[in-house]
Formats: C-alpha cells, sequence, structure tokens
C-alpha cells in the first residue's frame, strides 16, 4: 500500500523548498500590507519565521543562499542603473557638496557613539557609522505625486545619493581588506592598478561593447535581458577578483549601463520586473532568516543597540540636510525634503549590514537594529517628504490652461447603467472634439471568448443606438484579459484615454479585503480623470448638482479639466447646483472664471471643511438629483483620509440614487527603488490625528481663555 511519505522539517526537497518560497513572496507583502508594514519588512519578518531563529521550516542552505546573494547583487545593481543621473548632473557642484556632507558627517558623529557608547571595535565603528551615510529615494514617488521633482532640493537629494553610495562602497571595500588582514603597499599597489583596470572595464569597455551588442540584437529581448544579467554578474566577480565586494561591482554595472536603458523601455520593465518578483524578494527573506529575535530577551542591550542606531540615523541626516540649507540659502520646507529624501535607509545599507554580518565584523544586534532602524527611517521620510512637499506644491505649483485632447472611455457590467453612463460621456464631451467615445467590453480569456465579444458587441451596439443623446460617432473596444483593472490600464495607454467612466457597484467581495476593491485597484493603475457612477436614472432627468471638493482640489493636476466637465454636465442639463469646498477653492473658481457667467448665477457656494460628516451636504437623494464627490488618490496634495472609505459611506447612506466618485488627473509617480513601494507605507493617519491634536489643542486654548 502507498504510503504519503512525510515532511520533515527543515525541508530538504527543492521543489517544496521553492513552492513555499513564491507563496511567501506572493502572499507577505499583501498581507502585511494591511497592517501598513511595507513589502520590504514583511518578507524579512516571512524570514525569521520560517528560519531556523524561527519555526525552522526551511534551513540557510546553499540554495537559498544562493538566490540571496544574486538578489544582493541585484539591489544593487539596481540601485545604479535607476539614478537619475542627468538630473543629478544639472546641479552637481550642490549635489557633490549634500553628497560629501551626508556621507561625512554621520561617519564623524556614528564613529564616536559607536566605538565609546555602543562599545564597539574600531572595524565594527566604522561601518556601522558608514551605514548611516547610506540612503534609499524611498520616498521620492511622494514628491513625484506632489509634483514636485523639478524643486532644487529635490535634484540635489538625488544627486546625493550618487556620491554617498558610491563612497560607502569603496570605504566598505577597504574595511573589508582590513578585516582579512590584506592592507599592506602591496595591496594598495595591487589596488591602484585593478582599480584604474576596473574602471576602464565597466565605464568605458561594458557601455561601448552593450552599446554595440544591444544595438546588433535591438529586436531579441530576451537575449538583451540575459546580456545585460551576465554584465552585471560578470562585473561583480572581477569585483570580487580584485579584492573588492561583489556588490561594488554590481552598483557600477547598473552606473555604466544607466545611459543604454531607458528608464521607461521594455528592456527595463523585464530587468526591474525579474528583480522585484524573484530575486529581491528571495535575498530579503534570506535576511529575516539571519535575524534571531531572541537577543532582544536575553537583556536590554539588543534594545539600545536598535534604538542608537534608529536616533543617530535620523539626527545626521538631519544635519546634513540644515548645513546644505544654510550654505545654499534655502527655504526651510526645501530643508525638509532634502531631509526626509535622504532619511530613508534600504537598499544599500542591508547590502552594508548583510556582507559585513556574514563576515563577522558586525554582531547579530547590529544586524536585527538594521531591520528596525529601516522600518522607523522609512515611515519618517515619508512624513516628512509628504508635508514638505505638500507645502512646496502650494507654494510653486503651476496649473496647465492648455485645453487636452479627451478620449472618453466607458466600461460597466450593468446593460442598464451602461446606457446611462453613455449618455453621461455624451454630456460631459467637448463640442469641438472629434475623437469618439470609447464603449470598453471586457472578456474573461476562456474557450467561449470569441462568441463573447460577438455577443458584448452586438449588445453594446443596441444600447448606442437606443440612447437620449446624439452620438456623432463611437469605437467599441474589446479586450480578452483575466483582470478587468489590467484590460482597462492598457487600453487607456494605448488609446491615449484621458477620462474613464466605470459602473459603481456596492457588493464586497471576500477578495477585496486582502487585494482592494476595483476602484482601489483600479484608481492606484490609472492616473486620468476617473469618474466611478452610481446612476438610478437618465442624465437627461438630472436638474439638481451637489458638488463636494476636499481642500486643495484646485492644486491637482487634472483640476480644470474635471470643473470643466462637470459645468458641461450642468450646462447641457440645465441643472442648478450646489458646490460645497473651502473658501481658496472657491476663490480659486472664482478668480480662475472656471465657471461660465450664465451659469454663475444658478448656483449656490457652501464653505465646507469636515468630511467625516458628509451629512452636512443638503443633498435630497431625488431622482433628479446628482451628488458628485471629488476625491483623490493617496498621497496626493488633496488626498485626506475620510475619502478612502467615502464611496462605501455614500452608497450605505443613498442605496438607490445618483452619485459620481471622481478623481481627478494626478502625475504618474515614478519608483525610484524596488524596495519599496509608493504605497507601502501610508502617513495619511499620522496626518490625520496630527489634524484632529491641533483641532483639539485649539479647542482647549478657547475653552481655557473663557
Amino acid at each position: 500500500m502507498y504510503q504519503i511519505p512525510k515532511i520533515e522539517f527543515p525541508i530538504n526537497d527543492p521543489v517544496l523548498l521553492f513552492s513555499i518560497m513564491l507563496f511567501i513572496i506572493l502572499l507577505s507583502p499583501v498581507l502585511l500590507r494591511k497592517l501598513r508594514i511595507p513589502s520590504l519588512i514583511g518578507l524579512i519578518i516571512a524570514g525569521v519565521i520560517i528560519g531556523p531563529n524561527g519555526f525552522n521550516i526551511i534551513s540557510l542552505d546553499a540554495r537559498v543562499e544562493l538566490f540571496g546573494k544574486i538578489g544582493l547583487l541585484y539591489i544593487m545593481f539596481l540601485a545604479g542603473l535607476e539614478l537619475d543621473l542627468n538630473n543629478a548632473i544639472k546641479n552637481k557642484n550642490k549635489s557633490i557638496v549634500f553628497g560629501a556632507l551626508t556621507f561625512l558627517i554621520p561617519i564623524f558623529v556614528g564613529f564616536p557613539i559607536c566605538y565609546y557608547f555602543l562599545k564597539l571595535d574600531l572595524t565594527a565603528s566604522l561601518v556601522v557609522a558608514s551605514m548611516f551615510s547610506t540612503h534609499t529615494l524611498v520616498a521620492y514617488p511622494i514628491a513625484s505625486r506632489m509634483g514636485v521633482t523639478k524643486n532644487e532640493a529635490v535634484t540635489i537629494a538625488v544627486g546625493g545619493t550618487i556620491i554617498t553610495d558610491t563612497a560607502v562602497l569603496l570605504l566598505l571595500a577597504f574595511i573589508t581588506s582590513a578585516h582579512k588582514g590584506e592592507l599592506n603597499y602591496q595591496y594598495w599597489i595591487q589596488m591602484l592598478i585593478s582599480c584604474v583596470l576596473f574602471g576602464v572595464f565597466i565605464f568605458l569597455f561594458v557601455p561601448y561593447f552593450a552599446k554595440k551588442f544591444l544595438k546588433y540584437i535591438e529586436g531579441e529581448k530576451a537575449s538583451q535581458f540575459i546580456f545585460i544579467l551576465a554584465i552585471v554578474f560578470l562585473a561583480a566577480y572581477i569585483s570580487h577578483l580584485i579584492g573588492i565586494e561583489a556588490i561594488v561591482g554590481a552598483f557600477f554595472a547598473g552606473l555604466a549601463l544607466n545611459r543604454l536603458i531607458p528608464h521607461k523601455s521594455d528592456l527595463m520593465s523585464k530587468v526591474e520586473f525579474v528583480g522585484n518578483a524573484l530575486f529581491i524578494p528571495f535575498f530579503l527573506i534570506s535576511v529575516g532568516m539571519l535575524v534571531n529575535l531572541k537577543v532582544f530577551l536575553l537583556g536590554q542591550r539588543a534594545i539600545v543597540v536598535a534604538v542608537t542606531l534608529t536616533i543617530v540615523a535620523i539626527f545626521v541626516k538631519w544635519l546634513a540636510a540644515f548645513i546644505t540649507q544654510k550654505i545654499y540659502k534655502l527655504s526651510a520646507p526645501q530643508r525638509r525634503i532634502i531631509w526626509g529624501l535622504s532619511n530613508a535607509h534600504a537598499a544599500a545599507i542591508m547590502a552594508v549590514a548583510v556582507t559585513c554580518y556574514k563576515l563577522g565584523i558586525v554582531d547579530e544586534n547590529i544586524l536585527n537594529g538594521t531591520i528596525l532602524l529601516i522600518l522607523v527611517t522609512c515611515l519618517v521620510a515619508s512624513f516628512i517628504t509628504e508635508n514638505a512637499s505638500r507645502q512646496l506644491a502650494l507654494e510653486n505649483i503651476a496649473l496647465s490652461k492648455n485645453k487636452i485632447d479627451e478620449r472618453i472611455l466607458i466600461s460597466s457590467t450593468a446593460e442598464e447603467n451602461y446606457q446611462w453612463m453613455l449618455e453621461m460621456a455624451i454630456a460631459i464631451k467637448d463640442n469641438i472634439n472629434s475623437n469618439p467615445i470609447y464603449p470598453l467590453a471586457v472578456i474573461e480569456d476562456n474557450d467561449n471568448a470569441k462568441e463573447q465579444i460577438i455577443s458584448d458587441k452586438k449588445s453594446i451596439e443596441n444600447i448606442l443606438n437606443n440612447i437620449k443623446f446624439p452620438l456623432d460617432n463611437s469605437s467599441i473596444i474589446t479586450r480578452i484579459d483575466y483582470n478587468k483593472v489590467s484590460a482597462i490600464s492598457r487600453t487607456v495607454k494605448e488609446d491615449n484615454i484621458t477620462d474613464i467612466i466605470i459602473g459603481w457597484t456596492n457588493k464586497q467581495k471576500t477578495t477585496d479585503l486582502l487585494f482592494g476593491s476595483f476602484i482601489e485597484n483600479l484608481s492606484e493603475s490609472v492616473w486620468q480623470n476617473l469618474y466611478a457612477t452610481q446612476l438610478s436614472n437618465t442624465p437627461v432627468a438630472i436638474k439638481n448638482i451637489y458638488i463636494v471638493f476636499p481642500e486643495n482640489a484646485e492644486f491637482e493636476y487634472g483640476f480644470r479639466h474635471l470643473v470643466d466637465k462637470i459645468f458641461m454636465l450642468i450646462a447641457t442639463n440645465k441643472a442648478s447646483f450646489e458646490i460645497y469646498a473651502s473658501q481658496s477653492t472657491l476663490d480659486f473658481i472664482e478668480k480662475e472664471k472656471l465657471i461660465q457667467k450664465d451659469l454663475i448665477s444658478k448656483g449656490k457656494y457652501i464653505l465646507f471643511h469636515d468630511w467625516s460628516d458628509i451629512t452636512q451636504v443638503v443633498y435630497k437623494n431625488k431622482p433628479e438629483d446628482l451628488l458628485i464627490l471629488v476625491s483623490a488618490r493617496k498621497g496626493t496634495i488633496s488626498h485626506q483620509l475620510e475619502l478612502d472609505k467615502l464611496p462605501e459611506k455614500i452608497a450605505k447612506l443613498f442605496p438607490i440614487s445618483n452619485f459620481i466618485i471622481a478623481y481627478p488627473e494626478q502625475k504618474k509617480s515614478k519608483i525610484e527603488e524596488s524596495l519599496i513601494q509608493a504605497n507601502d507605507i501610508d502617513t495619511t493617519h499620522i496626518n490625520q490625528n496630527l489634524k484632529r491634536f491641533d483641532r483639539l489643542r485649539k479647542k482647549l486654548k478657547e475653552v481655557f481663555k473663557k
């Protein structure tokens, strides 16, 4: 009789081991992100749980170490590849000064603290002090969303990253050589010659040969990718041969190939995808397997080390930003944004910590403390950058007054709602716009897809023939995809869509709690104007429109276009309207003359601030009424915590009603570092609590005055 083989721990079967690792990579970031824990920390925690210091499910053997080593090299390669060299060169002198400050100050401040207070030896003190010098541009996407990346301060911070990370890695090479007892006059001669030859190879031979090779095999994407990987690992191995850590070679390989791989190219997408999906998560899990949380229970030493490292890391970066501000006479928000961008530690510090731990230079207290340092500094960096970026944006943001070449897409599953959504699209369509309206049908990829395409097209054509508004032209688009968000996102890119109208559904699925709702995922995937609509009646019947704007809505990139669409609907229906907004938003609408003269008298303008009590809006919920709530994507200048739960709240308050949740267009943010995603660390809750404390403080102040 066949017996099922027993599973022994730690697991040795390579197939089962690989399967478990992949499921961890898949699920741990999703689960922990719900707890506001970034994916980087989530994967490390998973490694702690399954590792030899946890439940001992998987041992840290040669197989895991191999993938971990590849991931470590890949992190440093991407760090060099994704740096914006062109941006850094524009302000190279200021970037060099800040880079020097943010490298030297942490060492001069950190070394005595590590040596005298933490009682580390000379080599370990120098290593830990150099770790303070590194930084990762985790918070850059926040600055990008706020539209302040062209600010001088942001350019200085980005340029300084190249200087300080390069200097730290070179210093690491000398420290590790000294630790091995290799520092003598022969070493210096050999190192000098080797570095010159390595520099010639990396910065002259590699770019020249890569340019020719990539051009020769331009159509063979797989070969291009394999070639890039081969260069990275060859550079890492040569670096190791000449006595420098392999991560230095991988980093320089990224710098050498930086200009040859455009940031928006297919090749860059493949390089990032493989690293983010496989190699880097393996490395982070392997780091977690090294961590031993039991040391925190054995005494105060581990806690003291972790807290000290974190406090010193935050302080030295503030000091470097403060001195830079004074030298170049920058403003306070500019100082804060430099501090915020340079405060986060992730990629380089992890590489240095793991390398030195494996060499025995630092102990597990330092490794564990580094994990805490990463979590805290990433959170602090995001918070500081968001607030500084918001202030810079309010001071300097320039709003475009140009008309855009609008293209409206409609996607819905409810047939009746589809007709009303089409009528809504026609009502807000600019009369001088000759582009068609694009109804989209998303078909599930299965054996019946071909028949379903024909059926859905015929169904949409029937709806088009029955609509009450005159339609000049339309272009039905069909997409076969497993995922509706993916289908809409691809269509938006390929057809240059500017406005997306989707149907609202208040049906909550179990998967929504884990992976987010359809609207949440779509708003993070597309950055154009997005309208989630619930219509219980044809738009022709709408006579009263209530519009609610969040504070600072006028500073959003797509504000003008969104207001233009709203007032096209008002004009088409000859409807009366009420605007609920802050004084600054109402003043902006009046100053910029966003309302047609003949419509001004039909409206009421009401001051509104408290989104936690949406019932303040006098919405009568009749068939001829429409409520338009202007929301905002997370991390943008007008986003508030209350906006996240607003759709569900409205659906419960007005289950049978007409309403639109509108998201104005945003500038898409570029993720500069692959370790942490833009929305991994959400500072909205912190900001919101600070606002509540501020309101409470003001109320108490008024009470005491009385």
